[in-house]
This record gives C-alpha cells, sequence and structure tokens, in this order.
C-alpha cells in the first residue's frame, strides 16, 4: 500500500508541477513548480499515510498539528534528496520529459527513506 500511496502523491506531485509550468513560465518557474508540487505531493502523501499506513489517530487539533509538523520535518532531509534529483536532470538534460524522470527517481528515493524516518519518529 506504501508504495501505491507514493506512485499517487508523485502523480500528483508532478501533475502540479506541470499545471505551475503552465500558469507560470518566469524566471523562477522551476523553482517554483518544485515547490508547488512538494507541497501538494506533502498533504497528499500525509493523509494517505496517516490513515492507511500507519492507521494513526491524533488527540487534538494540537497533536494533529505537532505530528503535521514531524512529518513536514521528516520531509526536509528527503525533499533535499527529490529536488536534488529533479534539478540535476534538468540542467544536464534540458527537457521537461527528463526533469520529471529525475523528480520520479528523487522521490521514490526519497518515500523509501522517508517511511524509516517517519516510523520511528512521527507516528510511533
Amino acid at each position: 500500500m506504501y508504495t501505491i500511496f507514493a506512485v499517487i502523491s508523485t502523480i500528483a506531485n508532478i501533475w502540479s508541477q506541470d499545471i505551475s509550468f503552465r500558469i507560470y513560465q518566469g524566471s523562477y518557474a522551476l523553482w517554483l513548480a518544485i515547490f508547488v508540487g512538494t507541497a501538494v505531493g506533502l498533504v497528499v502523501k500525509y493523509g494517505l499515510d496517516k490513515r492507511y499506513i500507519f492507521k494513526y489517530q491524533t488527540t487534538s487539533i494540537a497533536h494533529g498539528s505537532k505530528t503535521f509538523y514531524l512529518y513536514t520535518l521528516m520531509g526536509l532531509f528527503t525533499t533535499v534528496i527529490f529536488w536534488g534529483f529533479e534539478y540535476t536532470f534538468d540542467a544536464v538534460y534540458q527537457t521537461a520529459e527528463m526533469r520529471y524522470l529525475g523528480g520520479v527517481i528523487g522521490l521514490a528515493i526519497g518515500y523509501f527513506v522517508k517511511y524509516q524516518l517517519d516510523k520511528r519518529f512521527v507516528f510511533k
């Protein structure tokens, strides 16, 4: 199930990046698109992981906020992997297809690492 949810989140991420590129094509288009994709993927993945993978229930808004904060914090480490692959593929190949391929590879590696971190530090 985790792999399926990672694929769903990856699709949401790449799809939202593509929409971002269609809306804005200025100087910071790549970084804006990566940021938008990351935010969308984060929210989708958090909801799926919390409910279906870890079957985790928060007890209050404060507890839920703390859990999301920890989830996001663990994601910062893995986001560096994702962004690094995507940016590198963009710089080397300079095509949207290869940029997205780099993003998919980076997300796959990042999600593997993120599961380990979430299991140990977020949804314990």
